[in-house]
């Protein structure tokens, strides 16, 4: 499997490094970058100051070249009604997003001792592993230490580990 990164609007070079490396340590996978596109037009909601999702979905799938591909994104986006998404993913699709926006809270809520930037990335790993294994045809998950457990907040992010339990891993292979 090729999965093609594309970072929207400015993506931070560590941003990049650990959605790769998360990538890679889970799925048996080559991993490309994209060169950076731009936030797609419409894509933004004046009422809601957000961006819808589907768009940068869309993007990832118009332009990305790998078998999977995944979108990057700084910007807060949101899904219908939902009031926010860390990302989405169409079940055995080949796009998907994820946002860093709602990632970058300064701590975890004492669930470690570790530096905002290690939780940080932790949770970029965890998120590009959780929406690229949507693509791949992984649904949510109950094991709350699983990648593919469904995680609304943060805390539960940070709760999963960044690895598929044994019962998602049989159904990858």
């Amino acid at each position: 499997m090729h999965v093609d990164i594309v970072p929207v609007g400015d993506v931070p070079a560590t941003v990049k490094r650990e959605a790769s490396d998360g990538l890679r340590s889970v799925y048996d996978c080559d991993v490309s970058m994209h060169e950076p596109r731009s936030i797609p037009a419409g894509a933004h909601d004046e009422s809601r100051d957000q961006y819808r999702a589907e768009e940068f979905i869309d993007l990832a799938q118009r332009v990305g070249k790998g078998d999977k591909n995944i979108a990057i994104t700084g910007k807060d986006l949101y899904y219908r009604r939902r009031n926010y998404v860390f990302g989405l993913a169409y079940l055995s699709g080949s796009g998907s997003v994820i946002s860093t926006y709602r990632l970058q809270t300064s701590s975890d809520g004492g669930f470690s001792n570790r530096s905002a930037s290690d939780i940080f990335a932790d949770r970029v790993r965890k998120e590009v592993i959780h929406e690229i294994g949507h693509t791949i045809g992984l649904e949510h998950c109950d094991n709350k230490r699983c990648v593919m457990n469904f995680s609304p907040t943060v805390r539960q992010v940070d709760v999963k580990e960044p690895s598929l339990c044994g019962s998602c891993q049989r159904d990858v292979i």
